[in-house]
């Protein structure tokens, strides 16, 4: 017989977990491992809420094991190391992505591609070595391989770091992969939500030229006043998209909702480049031939490797990139979950797990 989440390890922990695919999160009793001789415990201060945990939640994606902890942007302070662990002390500023594990001996894992081994383990919801489920950040502690935590610098709050690690990543990967990070190119952001607010900014701090293209005009004003964006083009407006036909050498295309993509490769010079991170949820479409003219490509890219997570996060400390971030109690995360479902939200929800946990047990 099974052992129940609160009994199967001896650390006892405390989180929200929905239970169904209603995806009503609600208070949950569960355990952690011990710290293992590579682990690092530390106790959960800060929680992003990632549109991914919605997702999830409600099983959209097929792959919910029940009940769920959600959250893969954390970040808190070290409470325990293990006896091999190098990088790492108590009292250390620390945070956790999107996964926890992975096989270390593939092609990918020796690139320091985590992201892509084939045997990587999330942070939630997925099968830990031991065959048991990885719960999330929506807790109180957690206890994670050494080789998955990410240093986070004193000169970035820990709740400004935790989307940095999910929302963060995700278009930064790219970015530097596809050398959209060089001085005086243009790059186009598709989208202006948690992913694309930011895109703008480490695009702004790479030095790069910047037009955000969204289907919502209200938004011009926020993108280039408050954002730093250099111009906003209104993609439903025909004449606004046809002034700017050519001119992107790059575009992060951040959109998880279905929308056309020809209209965006119209938009890319020769040899650029349109880079999908959004996932919708059907297949999208597109003519082979708006490809062909011009020499284009469409990639994508997933999150990001250990050594890159660290880099990025390093790099945000240095030069103020943050995220716009609206810090909610744990009890309020259904409504979160609502808001976040209409983009009630600028940009990011944070889940304050130190001060508010214990309150709501």
């Amino acid at each position: 017989m099974a052992s129940k989440p609160e009994t199967e390890h001896p650390k006892q922990a405390f989180g929200w977990a929905a239970r169904d695919t209603s995806g009503v999160l609600s208070p949950f009793k569960f355990s952690r491992r011990e710290t293992g001789e590579k682990d690092v415990a530390f106790k959960v201060l800060f929680c992003g809420i990632c549109h991914s945990d919605l997702h999830m939640a409600k099983n959209e994606w097929g792959s919910t094991t029940y009940p769920v902890v959600p959250g893969h942007e954390v970040a808190g302070e070290v409470t325990e190391v293990g006896s091999k662990v190098k990088n790492i002390k108590v009292g250390d500023r620390v945070g956790v992505g999107c996964m926890v594990g992975s096989c270390h001996s593939c092609q990918s894992c020796g690139e320091d591609l985590e992201n892509y081994c084939s045997k990587m383990i999330q942070t939630y919801s997925s099968k830990n070595v031991d065959g048991t489920i990885t719960y999330g950040g929506y807790s109180d502690t957690m206890v994670v391989d050494e080789h998955f935590i990410v240093r986070i610098p004193d000169a970035l709050s820990l709740d400004a770091a935790a989307p940095l690690l999910c929302a963060g990543i995700t278009v930064y990967s790219p970015m530097k992969h596809f050398g959209f990070d060089k001085p005086g190119l243009h790059i186009g952001v598709v989208g202006l939500g948690g992913l694309g607010h930011m895109a703008v900014k480490f695009a702004k701090a790479f030095g790069v030229k910047v037009t955000v293209v969204s289907t919502s005009p209200n938004k011009k004003k926020e993108a280039i006043e408050r954002l730093g964006a250099d111009s906003f083009v209104v993609s439903r407006e025909q004449d606004q998209m046809k002034a700017v036909m050519g001119t992107f050498d790059g575009i992060i295309d951040t959109v998880s909702a279905l929308h056309p993509l020809m209209p965006l490769l119209g938009l890319l010079k020769n040899n650029g480049k349109l880079v999908m991170v959004g996932a919708p949820e059907k297949p999208l479409e597109f003519p082979v031939f708006s490809l062909i003219v011009g020499r284009k490509t469409i990639g994508g890219s997933m999150i990001g490797g250990m050594k890159e997570t660290q880099e990025m996060i390093d790099f945000a400390a240095k030069h103020g990139v943050k995220p716009d971030i609206e810090v909610v109690p744990v009890d309020y995360v259904n409504t979160a979950m609502e808001r976040l479902v209409k983009a009630d939200v600028k940009y990011r929800f944070v889940i304050d797990i130190g001060n508010t946990m214990k309150a709501s047990s």
